[in-house]
Formats: C-alpha cells, structure tokens, sequence
C-alpha cells in the first residue's frame, strides 16, 4: 500500500517526502522493523518512540509515523494522535479485518476471563470459529500463544485480527482492559456485544481515582458498541444505571441481587459444581455447569446473554457453557490425592479477594487458610483492603510476596499488615519466600479444608527485583504435596 493511500486513512496527518512510497506493514516496535515497515513513534509509560527513530530506519523502515516535526532520512508522516495513527494505519494496510469479524468485548475488574471462556465455549458448540484474546492466551483458530498482556497494542491485535479471517474465524472474543481503553489499543474496532462484569478498586495507580477508571471502562459502551449490536451488563453492580445511560445500542441487564432480564431460579451451588435455570429475554434455560461458586453464576449469566445476543439457540448455549470444565489460574482446583481441596484463583483486588473466599465459605469447608499477597509497583491503596478481606474470612492466613518487582517485598507485606486487626481476625503468619508460604499452607491444612492461594492464578513465572524467574503456584503445590502422597503420608 502507498503511504499516501494510508495518510487519507488520518484525519489531519501531513505527509513529508514520497506519498509514493510502498509500505508492507506497520509496527510500533523498531525491534519489529523490516524493509518496508511504517514505524508509528508512540509515547509508552516508559519509553518514548521516538528516541527509536534511527534504530527504525537502520533496520529499513520505508517511513515514520510521529507526532513531532519531521526529521530528515526518509518519508515522515506527522499525525496528531500517535496511538490513534497506529490503531488506524494498522487495520489500513492489513484490510480492516476487524469489520470481518464479530467482535464480543468483555470489560470489568474481574470475571473477564472466565466470561470470555464461556462465552468462547458457547459460540464453538455452535459450530463458530472463534479467536479468543485475554490474559491466559490467545488464541487463533486452532493455534495458541501465551498472552503478552491482557489486549495486544493496536498493531499485534489487528495482525491477530488477520490471522483470524485468514483461518476462517467468524467471531473474536476480546478480554478489553480499560489500559487498553485509555490508550487507544482497541481504537476503530467496531463491537456487536459488549459484556460489563462489574467495577472494584484495581489499577488506580494507572488511571488516578475511580471516576477515570471508570471513563475508561465507559468508552467500550458510549464510542466503540455498534449502535445495532447488543450491551449486556450486570445488574448487581452500583455503576451499571450510570453506564447504561450512555449506551446508544439496545441492553440486556443480567444479576443475582438485583431485578434483570436474565437472571436464575433454583440456584444449587456444591463443590461439584453448579446448577441453575436461567430466567432470559429468549425463554428458560437450564444450567448444569462444573464452574463454582456464586460470582461464576454472575459470568455464566453474562456469558449467556452474549450468545443469545449472537442468535446461538438455548440449548447450544447451555450444552456450550456446560462444556467448560474450568479457567487456567481462576478458581482451579488442584489434585494430587490430598484429603482437603486446593484453589488456586487469580485474585488479586480486594472485590476479587473477597468474592474467591465468600464462595469458599459458601461451600461450608471445616476450614480456610489463604496465602495471598500484593504486586510491587502496582495499587498500593488496595494492600490493607486486601489484608482486611482476608484476615475477616480466613480461619489462617499466610501473606506471602506476589510479583514485588521493584519494590522490597518486607514492605509490601507491611502495607498488606496495617489493614489486618491485631486481636481479633484470622490467625496470621507473615512469610515473605512465596513457595515457603505454600508449604507452610499445606502443612497446616487437614481433612476437609480448603487452602486458597491468591493472587496469581495462571502465571508460571514470578517478577522479582533484577529478574524473572519460573513459578507456578499449581506446580509448587503439585511439588509439595506429591512426595507425600506417594509415601501415604497425611497427604
């Protein structure tokens, strides 16, 4: 394509040097140059495009994207917005192929990945080909690869987008982070259904306050859902009346608290699973699902009104989200022979917290034990909710490093400290070495509790000051517990 056909895809850009020039792709990682690449200089969190520059012609970029002045040593194109330019450029030279696809977004705190799952489950029972995007994987057709981050810059996700149409997916189910949002990832994508689980403290170090997250939670409903397609958001939540004010496509709400167009009926929750019937728009439909737990309900439910928003019958649905056994890293039980139950869960707000151990304690356990800690240059205001949640419903509680990154982990656990009572609460061990934690967990544990291990889910490595090193709090479990079982032992 010639930069000139895709400056008139920019409102505003001014093109110096050849309009003629070809371009073969668009990237905003000069690591990612190639001959002919379009190098878009985006302003990151940390770096800046635009000190890559040389690095980008060196390597053969044909041209430059910027919003600063043009420099000499190639054809530049000077836009206004860089990351509106690389969301717009991007889908230009690879065909839009987002208006090829359906696309279902999911957006909220937490339940996004589950919903997606579900979601995913009910339209491939109907015979769909589906991409899916989110914090576990992504997937294209039938191939995988671990997710970068929850939604791909604009760049990765219009190439995912290609690939999609390519291998004959009608359908692409997006985890839609409000990073995402706020920076423009999603830009020009046009939804059919927009899915909101709910809003809880969590990010506030990106976005400021609550009102910001919010906004840009809001910006999926009010700029980016197709007038025609279908909003489904969850009644239960406090800021669902706010937000339905500013959808201009048709809505389907969806609770268990709270009056909606789906919601359930005979409600049987165990640790075998959960069964329901789910009051619709389209009529009754019964749920046998193996998912637990009362907030999986709430995503069944969202998930459900999403595929009956994409015209899938009842009975696919149901026969699709009862197909789904379970989420890597989202209320995961693991097995190794043991005569108490093991969740691993991803929960890592104080919401999320507290909605994992409530549908434990719904399960009636003789006992819970919950290590969990907090991320290292993330939300620090979340650290004594978290440690409040967990002192509160917790008979023991183990509080352990997460990912510290850059931060001493000693402090974080000190800040998760401060919001657990001295004398009265859980009984409470502060571990700072996370597989010690564990071990110390198991240990404790005995027949018919349940030991929940927070925070990090599906992740297989942990983020240390000057490294990254491996660990999966699955494995270490499986590591810990299957010495003993082979030996008869407690285990």
């Amino acid at each position: 394509m010639k930069l000139s056909e895709l400056q008139a895809r920019v409102p505003g850009a001014r093109l110096v040097g050849d309009g003629d020039t070809a371009i073969t792709d668009v990237t905003h990682d000069s690591r990612r140059v190639s001959q002919g690449s379009l190098f878009v200089a985006i302003r990151g969190l940390t770096t800046d495009g635009n000190d890559f520059v040389d690095a980008a012609r060196k390597k053969g970029a044909a041209a430059v994207a910027s919003e600063g002045e043009a420099r000499s040593g190639g054809p530049w194109l000077r836009v206004m917005d860089a990351r509106e330019a690389l969301a717009r450029l991007s889908a230009a030279v690879l065909m839009d192929p987002a208006e090829k696809l359906d696309l279902v977004g999911i957006t909220g705190t937490n339940g996004k990945t589950t919903t997606a799952y579900l979601i995913d489950a009910a339209l491939r029972a109907a015979g769909r080909q589906v991409g899916l995007l989110g914090t576990v994987q992504y997937r294209v057709g039938d191939r995988l690869a671990s997710a970068v981050r929850t939604t791909p810059e604009a760049s990765d996700l219009q190439a995912l987008f290609r690939e999609m149409v390519d291998a004959g997916c009608e359908d692409a189910v997006l985890e839609v982070s409000s990073h995402s949002l706020a920076l423009k990832r999603v830009f020009g994508c046009r939804f059919k259904v927009a899915v909101f689980t709910n809003l809880t403290r969590d990010h506030l170090d990106f976005h400021g306050d609550m009102d910001r997250y919010f906004e840009a939670k809001s910006h999926l409903f009010d700029t980016l859902l197709d007038p025609e397609g279908r909003a489904i958001l969850n009644a239960d939540d406090d800021r669902t009346p706010e937000l339905r004010a500013r959808v201009q496509a048709p809505v389907w709400t969806f609770g268990l608290e709270r009056p909606a167009d789906i919601s359930t009926s005979s409600l049987h929750l165990s640790l075998e699973g959960t069964r329901f019937v789910a009051e619709t728009p389209r009529g009754p439909v019964e749920i046998k699902s193996p998912l637990l737990g009362r907030f999986n309900v709430s995503n069944i439910l969202g998930a459900l009104g999403a595929a009956l928003a994409l015209d899938v019958p009842k009975d696919v649905v149901a026969r699709g989200l009862s197909s789904l056994t379970g989420v890597p890293g989202r209320l995961e039980r693991v097995v190794v022979g043991q005569d108490f139950t093991v969740i691993v869960d991803y929960a890592h707000t104080d919401d999320a917290l507290k909605n994992l151990l409530e549908t434990v304690r719904e399960l009636q356990p003789t006992r819970v034990i919950t290590v969990f800690g907090c991320g290292g240059d993330r939300d620090r205001t979340k650290r004594p909710l978290m440690g409040a949640v967990a002192s509160r419903l917790s008979d023991a509680v183990i509080v352990t490093s997460d990912n510290p990154r850059s931060e001493p982990p000693e402090s974080i656990l000190e800040e998760i400290r401060r919001g657990m009572p001295a004398s009265r609460g859980a009984l409470a061990e502060f571990v700072v070495d996370r597989r010690e934690a564990i071990a110390r967990a198991l240990e404790m544990a005995r027949r018919g509790a349940v030991v929940v291990i927070a925070g990090k889910g599906h992740e297989t490595v942990q983020a240390l000051r000057d490294r990254t090193v491996p660990f999966d709090d699955r494995q270490v479990v499986r590591d810990i517990l299957r010495p003993l079982s082979v030996r008869g032992g407690r285990a």
